[in-house]
């Protein structure tokens, strides 16, 4: 016999059926007359993550919502990632009402915004204002091409007809998918400087998590708490294992046996990425065997690229 209930699948389920772990992101999105608009949202994620020529983010929302038809007009935003002070929860709970428009909300809005650094790099393009309140901010742009979305147009407040996207755009009569191509991302200094030099259980920041569930009267999250860290189970493979795979990612370039030790420790599902970039270190730089030198140069090459980012 089943330790679980049956609970029934209805609309909105993430809230009225599960308790779901979310993020909190505050939505800037430029409306027609230049305003940028503030909108919290949940139902954010990493899409493209590896392999493409890209990274993406996919936001789901209401085809109705300013943002939605802000992203349709001109397919730029910035999710904006708060910490969890009270009074910035309190303010995303005071944006989320629907039907609400910009020009009534946004005069009472209390987060602080200023200038794009994509703007403020190149002032031709236009984008929303971000948050100085937030400790990372992602730039994105719509991928507007992708699914046929790109004759997706504002306009619609009282459902879409279809036929519908299946991934992106307009995917229902009040729903919509964005893929956002990320353009670039922005961190405080603090949090940048961590994540370059290694972190540690002190330096995470303290995010909201959104548990969905809501009822008529509140809206539940959860403050930060200590962050608990998780030993990695270390798995090196064998030298013979990545032998045998070093020898078959290129036809000239050679690896010795101390330098493919320097990688033993390196998932399996990763090492095809991680010795196909070292052979294009090596053609780069004229090398046709790779060496454990060779090894620490590649990886001095790659510390620097990060503390560039």
């Amino acid at each position: 016999m089943s330790s679980f209930e049956n609970l029934r699948i209805v609309d909105n389920f993430y809230q009225t059926s599960l308790f779901f772990p979310m993020p909190t992101v505050v939505i800037s999105t430029l409306c027609e007359d230049g305003m940028t608009n503030c909108g919290p949202y949940s139902l954010v994620q990493p899409y493209y993550v590896a392999g493409k020529d890209y990274y993406a983010m996919l936001l789901s929302c209401r085809n109705s919502s300013n943002t939605a038809q802000n992203i349709l007009r001109n397919g730029k935003c910035a999710l904006n990632f708060i910490t969890d002070e009270p009074k910035y929860f309190e303010e995303c709970v005071k944006l989320s009402w629907p039907g609400d428009k910009p020009e009534e909300k946004m005069p009472k809005c209390n987060f602080r915004l200023e200038k794009s650094l994509i703007e403020e790099e190149n002032p031709e393009d236009v984008r929303p204002q971000v948050l100085s309140d937030a400790f990372q901010v992602i730039e994105c742009t719509w991928v507007r091409e992708l699914d046929g979305a790109d004759k997706d147009l504002p306009g619609e407040l009282n459902g879409y007809p279809g036929p519908y996207h299946d991934f992106n755009g307009i995917t229902s009569e009040f729903g919509a998918h964005f893929i956002l191509k990320i353009d670039k991302i922005l961190m405080k200094k603090k949090y940048a400087d961590a994540i370059i030099r290694g972190v540690e259980a002190k330096d995470f920041p303290h995010v909201p998590v959104d548990y969905g569930y809501r009822d008529s009267k509140n809206f539940w999250y959860h403050r930060h708490n200590w962050m608990r860290a998780e030993l990695l189970q270390m798995r090196k493979t064998s030298l013979d294992s990545v032998r045998y795979a070093a020898d078959r990612i290129d036809d000239k370039i050679k690896f010795t046996d101390d330098a493919l030790e320097t990688i033993l420790g390196v998932p399996r599902v990763f090492l095809h990425t991680v010795l196909k970039g070292c052979v294009d270190w090596a053609k780069e730089n004229n090398v046709e065997v790779i060496t454990a030198e060779h090894m620490k140069i590649i990886n001095d090459k790659r510390a620097k690229e990060k503390n560039k980012k």
